[in-house]
This record gives C-alpha cells, structure tokens and sequence, in this order.
C-alpha cells in the first residue's frame, strides 16, 4: 500500500539518494553539495525545510522537500515546493500527483493562500503535468539567483558599510 510520511532524521540517506537521481535528471550529476549530515543539521536540527517520503510497503520511491515562504500582499504563508522526484520506475503511476495533492492539502490546513514551485523550460512532460492539474505559470516572473562568490561579495558590501 502506497503512503506519504514525514521524514525523519534516519531518512537522510536515502533523501540524499533522491536528491543526487533528482540532480542526475536535471542533467546536474556534480552539482551536489549536500551531505548526510548537511541535511540532518538543515532539515532536522535548524528546521529549515520539511520532507515527506512516499513509500510502498518499506520502499521508498520518491520524495518532496518544501517549505514555507511568507507572501508581502497576501500577508500569510505560501507553500514552495523546492524539489519533487519520483524514481522513474514508478512514474506513470499517480504518485507525483499524490505528492502534489498532499503538499496542496498541508497549504491548505495551514492557511496558504498559495502553493509554489519552479520547473525547468526543457522539462516538457512535467510542465504537461502541472497545467493539467490547474497550474499556471508565470510566465512574466524571472528568476535570480545570487550565489557562490557574488553572494560573498554583495554580503561584504554590507561589511563594509556597517562596521
């Protein structure tokens, strides 16, 4: 029988698993920072981001890592959806949307407004996926992203300037 669990700090192995096949798909295989005990200090320990496993009789097959953002106008809590994987052995099958409708459920007890997440332009069959669930995109938002050196150096700007 096929369910969704929250993690546990335990799990960490096998989400780093699916965080590195996730990668593989996105054709990343070296991006990669994380660790086991990255993850257990992060998802765990700081409480930084929630994880839920979908299992089938012990075996895990895929996962959901997500997060709370905070929405200005709104002025509540949105849900953002950081990354969704389901091995491909079992795609096909309705658990991506199982996956989905938990995490819509999760926005919805808690009082989100909204539920979030980014795909990649290339990735076709799941952009087909998520329109067909009702999903818009948004396609007048751009991305940015600071990381790595830039993210050092606009931190040290602020050093800088407030001794």
């Amino acid at each position: 029988m096929v369910k969704i669990r929250e993690a546990e700090i335990g799990d960490c192995p096998i989400i780093l698993q699916f965080i590195k096949e996730l990668a593989e798909y996105e054709k990343e295989p070296d991006a990669v920072e994380a660790t086991i005990e990255v993850l257990e200090e992060s998802i765990f320990k700081k409480q930084q981001a929630n994880v839920v496993l979908l299992e089938d009789d012990g075996e895990s097959l895929g996962f959901a890592l997500y997060f709370y953002n905070f929405s200005t106008w709104r002025g509540k809590a949105g849900l953002y959806l950081e990354d969704l994987y389901v091995r491909p052995q079992y795609r096909g099958k309705g658990y991506g949307k199982m996956l989905l409708s938990y995490l819509a459920n999760q926005a919805v007890k808690n009082g989100c407004p909204r539920f979030e997440w980014i795909v990649l332009d290339w990735n076709t069959p799941s952009i087909n996926f998520y329109k067909a669930m009702g999903a818009k995109p948004l396609d007048e938002w751009t991305v940015f992203r600071l990381e790595n050196q830039a993210l050092e150096n606009l931190a040290k700007e602020y050093k800088r300037n407030n001794p």
